[in-house]
């Protein structure tokens, strides 16, 4: 068979999986787009009026999506900051030879295979419940009044949660690389006289920068559009506290079965992801080259 052939039988077997891809995106966009455009109500069906951008300019105008705008990137570097500074730290010490190594990297690994909603089930009822809470006992055991994070600190609660999933992705992916790291670097920077510190800084972490590209990369993705903590947890309050875009076009569609609102807003948050994917991954690009 010749090679122009072979491409054509190639391209014709990949073609279905192409095609139903396509539907499977393009489809749900498009509705999305055009309800966008229309003044469209659960609560009173046939009533849909074409009102072209108002629904973008009342979410793009609402004091509710710049509190969720920023929430977002307030809950994105948060988390961004304690799962690569924690990944770091922690991939350092499973990289240490000792007993039970192999338990420990499991044991630290497992709560990235826990579901959003349960982890976030377990942080409400189990760790910042104030009153039958973990925290709470301590707080207790130490004198001190226990503190309603929910209530009191939505945010960074969430982020804390958040976090505690993605912790042990950060830690594989570093873990990974570090490993990768040539030992005999750091034996001949040792030799040379630079002490720990010093053999960090100038060799572990540029060696880890691309990892840390990757998982900076990875994470800011999924972390966008973060959205069962928040649902199981705080319901996006006290107010707008803990609202994200994410929860935002939700209420509007779900709660305020407002669809072209909502419609509007999920078009708008695609639009922002895909903006800061633009830019991350012109910056990953220029980390892989240098």
């Amino acid at each position: 068979m010749s090679t122009a052939h072979s491409r054509a039988a190639a391209k014709a077997m990949i073609s279905p999986a192409v095609l139903l891809l396509l539907c499977w995106m393009i489809v749900p966009l498009s509705m999305t787009v055009y309800f966008s455009f229309l003044s469209y109500n659960l609560l009173m069906p046939g009533m849909e009026d074409w009102i072209g951008l108002t629904n973008y300019e009342y979410f793009l105008t609402d004091p509710a999506f710049f509190a969720a705008l920023s929430n977002t990137l307030l809950l994105v570097c948060g988390v961004l900051l304690i799962t690569v500074v924690g990944g770091i730290l922690l991939a350092l010490l499973l990289d240490q030879p000792f007993f039970g190594q192999g338990i420990v990297r499991i044991l630290v690994i497992a709560p990235f295979f826990v579901m959003p909603t349960v982890s976030a089930l377990v942080w409400k009822n189990m760790f910042m419940n104030p009153v039958n809470g973990l925290f709470a006992y301590l707080a207790k055991f130490l004198g001190l009044a226990p503190f309603d994070f929910l209530a009191h600190a939505p945010l960074l609660s969430i982020i804390l949660i958040v976090a505690w999933g993605w912790l042990p992705f950060a830690t594989l992916i570093l873990l990974t690389a570090l490993q990768s790291l040539n030992p005999e670097e750091l034996e001949a920077a040792e030799m040379d006289g630079a002490g720990s510190l010093s053999r960090f800084f100038y060799i572990v972490l540029p060696h880890l920068a691309r990892a840390v590209t990757v998982v900076v990369l990875i994470q800011t993705i999924f972390l966008l559009s973060v959205f069962a903590e928040i649902l199981v947890t705080t319901n996006g309050g006290p107010g707008t506290a803990s609202t994200n875009i994410t929860y935002l076009v939700y209420a509007q569609s779900l709660l305020q079965f407002d669809v072209g609102g909502g419609s509007a807003g999920g078009i708008v948050a695609v639009v922002l992801a895909n903006i800061v994917a633009f830019f991350l991954m012109r910056m990953i690009g220029k980390n892989l080259e240098a």
